[in-house]
This record gives structure tokens, sequence and C-alpha cells, in this order.
């Protein structure tokens, strides 16, 4: 929040900043609260989610009119869904990777490890798999000389969801003679419970027992300049 604001705020833009959680604090009504406190007339509102789902994104723009509808009086609200195909969004991904590739080395395989959701979601209609397919294919062109991958990861339940599943792939690709690889969740803004416990321990123990050799993650683009720059771009947008 503060570097988008630090970066804004150069700009003589006269912009107030709030954060909401969808489950947390500061929660979505408590953010929207402090903006209609300081008499906004327009409102931004930017989940960090880079690819729309109902289960996310969806949810996000509920909790945003559930509070707005016990309001007397309704600013002009902008709601940003989706940023899957950005331009920056992809340059930004792609330096990760190629920042980490030139430290560590060429892997075998890149694996684009996405959150799953349900499938009967998708067969409703859900766009996520979609979106989700075109942030990978768009940067497999930008890495045309090696393999890459896109999977799902977190499931639960007994129920179908996304396939290919992370974890079974990390426990297929030493089989495969895939036995250096580097994994990357584009789906997820900032790094935490998932990217960190999931994938970068328990994904990477899978790989290691399965045969694997090396097994590198590429971090989130989490405070980054490149996630920065582009945070501004698409605030700025919609202004």
């Amino acid at each position: 929040k503060k570097l988008t604001q630090d970066l804004l705020g150069k700009e003589n833009l006269e912009l107030e900043f709030a954060v909401g959680m969808r489950y947390g604090n500061p929660s979505i009504e408590k953010g929207l609260e402090e903006l209609r406190e300081k008499n906004c007339n327009k409102i931004i509102v930017l989940p960090m989610y880079p690819h729309y789902c109902a289960a996310t994104t969806g949810s996000t723009f509920d909790a945003v009119t559930n509070t707005m509808q016990k309001w007397r009086w309704v600013p002009s609200l902008r709601f940003i869904s989706t940023y899957h195909d950005h331009p920056d969004y992809i340059k930004a991904l792609a330096n990760s990777i190629q920042k980490h590739w030139d430290k560590h080395g060429k892997p075998d395989k890149i694996l684009f490890s996405y959150h799953g959701i349900p499938k009967k979601y998708f067969d409703k209609g859900d766009p996520y798999h979609c979106y989700c397919q075109k942030t990978s294919r768009l940067l497999s062109e930008e890495f045309k000389n090696i393999e890459i991958m896109t999977t799902f990861q977190s499931r639960f339940g007994p129920e179908a969801w996304l396939k290919p599943y992370t974890d079974k792939t990390l426990e297929s690709l030493p089989k495969e003679g895939k036995k250096n690889i580097l994994v990357i969740c584009p789906g997820f803004s900032s790094d935490c419970v998932e990217t960190l416990e999931e994938i970068s321990i328990q994904g990477k123990e899978s790989f290691i027992k399965a045969g694997g050799k090396n097994f590198d993650v590429v971090p989130c683009l989490n405070d980054s300049d490149d996630h920065i720059n582009l945070l501004e771009k698409l605030t700025k947008k919609f202004l």
C-alpha cells in the first residue's frame, strides 16, 4: 500500500488509500468506511487477485456492494476485475523468472502453479481456468526454449478440482527425467502459506523424495519495483 501510495503521490494526485481484507482484519467494510469518512466521491477497488474467479474476485465485489448498499449516498465505483494478461503483469513475472534463472541456472522445466478451484465452477462458466492458461501462454512466449507446464494446487475435499494437480505432478516429474525444476505461482500477489509452505517446503519434499535433484521457487512479486509499477498503472487507468 505505502509504496504504491508514495509512487502515485509523486504525481500530485489527490488520492486516499485504504486496505481491506476479504477474510481478516482490517475488513473490507472498515477500509471502505475509512474512505467514506474522508468524503471520497470516487472509489477504485483493486482486488489482489490477478485472475478473476467468482470465489475470490467475485466475492470481493459482493463484500464491497454489501457494505455500500447500507450507505445513504453511494460514490462512483470502479472495480478492477482481472489483470491476468496486462503487459506489465506478464513483464513483471517474466523478469522475476529471468532473474532467478540467471542466478540459479536453467531448469529442465518451469511449473506454473495456480490455486485450484472445484471443476464444477469451471463447468458452470467461471473463466478462471481460461485466464490462468492465458497467463501461462503469454509467459511461454517469453521463454520459448524451455518446457512449461500449468498445474493447480491447494485442493481439498473429495470432489474433482482443476487438473493437473501440482502435488501429483511434482511426484511424477522425476520419473519422466525432469529432475531440475523451477516453480512459480503467478496467481498469488505475495508469498503466503500456499507458496512458502505448500510449495517451497511440502512440494520440494515430495519432489526430492520422488527422485528429483534441484527444486527452486520464484518468489511472488511481493513489493518488487515491477509489481508496484503495475499497481500504479492499474490504478491510474481508472482515475
